[in-house]
């Protein structure tokens, strides 16, 4: 099959990369390819590894179709991809840092990620700083001698805040600081991070690009000057996905441009929905001028997708929520996103954050959206927001 896809719109590029009839033996999809040992044909072959793939941890012919694709839509030099999105977040984090340097995160970054750095990041001598998503371009004040690495997450992690990333990035060139950010809400179809100056770009495989919540995977892609330190810290590790997770996602990829456009129509749909309900207080929604950072949505993103949060009015107690969420029949409580179902749970960050304080009138849900009929989630939701009185 002809190489062309550049020439096309990304619904169409999108049924085409990370897969070849010529190499496939005319089939439609790449195979899975599993395998540890190459059996090379001569001894100077085996000495000087004169092998497309040397071994099974430099990855397959499977992998790399996946790879080859992400970093096409990404607009990377490269893509590396691991058995979870924490585990390709901490990937990230290994390529840019080294015992003595200063990371920077935001107050608002997925709360694993957060866990990860303080937890084990922090025990290879990395000092390690939170700061405010909105700070925009001030986060100049907040650079030391030592500062290596600015991680972003936009939008943030459960309260959707939006970050200016092309301020940060900006002063993090001038001073030859690299950035990384974890892109899994947007993903490449809605923001292209590496055209907005980040180096490295992480997300969840797991979410929109499996979508159907029955793999587990993280990419991380880099820019041109950063692809050659990713690679080596992703080959030194060998943290490869499985060959099947690898299929999964490649057959989810031939969608996934479909499957977002109605995420975000439904997003937008009940998300104003539940901004008419009595006991909403606020939506959290990037599209909604209530979001922080609503406008730097507006100019640097194309889209939104299915998730995102709200606000109870104040007077409910935990009590009042676990009858409402208790007694759901379609909206399940669990932790992820992006798949066919929708979900929804309850969360609270006034514990764990140290540079902002998160203190809202009222509890605080994050639901996903899924692909029921949307009468029907909204008949569950509101008979559960009727129980809030009743419990």
């Amino acid at each position: 099959m002809k190489d062309t896809s550049h020439e096309f719109s990304m619904a169409t590029r999108l049924t085409r990369l990370g897969r070849d009839h010529d190499l496939q033996l005319g089939f439609v999809n790449m195979p899975v390819y599993r395998g540890s040992t190459v059996v090379f044909k001569t001894m100077e072959d085996l000495e000087h590894s004169r092998a497309r793939f040397a071994y099974g941890t430099l990855g397959t012919p499977t992998i790399e179709s996946l790879e080859t694709a992400w970093s096409e839509i990404s607009g990377a030099a490269g893509t590396v991809i691991s058995p979870s999105g924490l585990g390709a977040l901490a990937l990230a984090l290994f390529t840019t840092l080294k015992s003595g340097d200063h990371l920077l995160m935001p107050d608002t970054v997925y709360r694993p990620t957060r866990v990860l750095c303080d937890h084990l990041v922090h025990k290879f001598g990395v000092e390690i700083s939170y700061y405010d998503p909105l700070i925009g371009d001030g986060i100049v004040d907040l650079l030391r001698p030592n500062t290596s690495t600015i991680f972003l997450e936009s939008p943030g992690s459960q309260t959707l805040e939006v970050q200016d990333v092309p301020a940060i990035t900006r002063v993090a060139r001038q001073r030859n600081i690299k950035t990384i950010i974890d892109n899994t809400w947007a993903t490449p179809m809605f923001f292209r991070a590496h055209d907005h100056g980040c180096d490295l770009a992480v997300e969840a495989g797991t979410k929109y690009l499996g979508g159907h919540s029955d793999l587990l995977m993280g990419l991380v892609t880099a820019n041109e000057a950063t692809w050659p330190e990713l690679r080596k810290t992703y080959d030194s590790m060998a943290m490869l996905p499985g060959a099947e997770d690898c299929f999964l996602a490649l057959r989810g990829l031939r969608t996934l441009h479909l499957r977002l456009k109605e995420a975000q129509h439904r997003g937008l749909e009940m998300a104003r929905w539940m901004a008419m309900q009595p006991e909403v207080e606020t939506v959290l929604h990037p599209a909604f001028e209530s979001c922080p950072g609503h406008e730097i949505w507006k100019r640097d993103f194309t889209g939104s997708t299915g998730l995102f949060s709200v606000i109870l009015k104040p007077g409910y107690t935990k009590q009042n929520l676990a009858a409402m969420l208790d007694n759901l029949s379609i909206f399940g409580m669990g932790y992820s996103w992006g798949g066919f179902e929708s979900l929804i749970i309850p969360f609270n960050c006034a514990d764990y954050r140290t540079a902002t304080r998160w203190a809202p009138n009222g509890m605080a849900l994050r639901l996903q959206i899924g692909l029921e009929d949307m009468d029907d989630l909204k008949r569950d939701l509101r008979s559960g927001l009727n129980r809030l009185w009743q419990g």
